[in-house]
C-alpha cells in the first residue's frame, strides 16, 4: 500500500515541487545548506579526475556555502553550482536533478526528506561529448600523455 503512494507520479511531483520551493527559499534568504544525493545521478563538468571521484560514497553530501552557494543556480529540473574538489581544488560545475535530492539539511538538521521513489533519470550525452570526456579523463593522468603521438 505504501509503495503505491511513494512510487506514484502524483507523490513524486509533489516531493519535487516541495524540494524546489525549499531550495528557492533558502537561496533567496541567503541560508547555507547541504544536500544529500545519490552520486550516480550527479553530473560534473568537467568530469572529475578518477583520484577524486573514486572517493565519493554512493550517497554523498554537498555543502553549499561561500562561492559554491553564490554560484548556485536552480531550475525546475536541476540545481547546479561550482565547487572545488580534492587537495588541488579541482573546479567543476555540479548538476543535481531536483528529484534526486534525498535530504536538505540546515545547521545539521534535515528540513526536507524526499520519500518518493521516482523512476531513474536517463542521462543522455552526445557521442562526441562522451568521447571528449573519455579523452579528458585519460589525459588527466600525466603518465598517459606520453602515449599520444603529437
Amino acid at each position: 500500500m505504501l509503495e503505491t503512494v511513494l512510487g506514484s507520479d502524483d507523490f513524486n511531483a509533489l516531493m519535487k515541487k516541495n524540494c524546489y520551493a525549499i531550495l528557492e527559499l533558502l537561496l533567496k534568504r541567503g541560508v547555507n545548506f547541504s544536500i544529500l544525493t545519490n552520486i550516480a545521478d550527479v553530473t560534473f563538468e568537467p568530469i572529475l579526475p578518477n583520484h577524486i571521484s573514486q572517493n565519493f560514497k554512493p550517497i554523498t553530501m554537498f555543502f553549499l556555502a561561500g562561492y559554491t552557494f553564490e554560484s548556485t543556480q536552480i531550475s525546475d529540473r536541476y540545481i547546479s553550482f561550482e565547487a572545488g574538489f580534492g587537495s588541488d581544488n579541482f573546479g567543476s560545475l555540479v548538476s543535481v536533478p531536483i528529484q534526486s535530492i534525498l535530504q536538505i539539511i540546515v545547521e545539521e538538521i534535515p528540513i526536507f526528506i524526499n520519500l518518493s521513489n521516482p523512476p531513474k533519470i536517463p542521462v543522455k550525452q552526445p557521442k562526441e561529448q562522451g568521447i571528449r570526456k573519455s579523452m579528458d579523463a585519460l589525459m588527466s593522468n600525466p603518465q598517459n600523455q606520453k602515449l599520444i603521438k603529437k
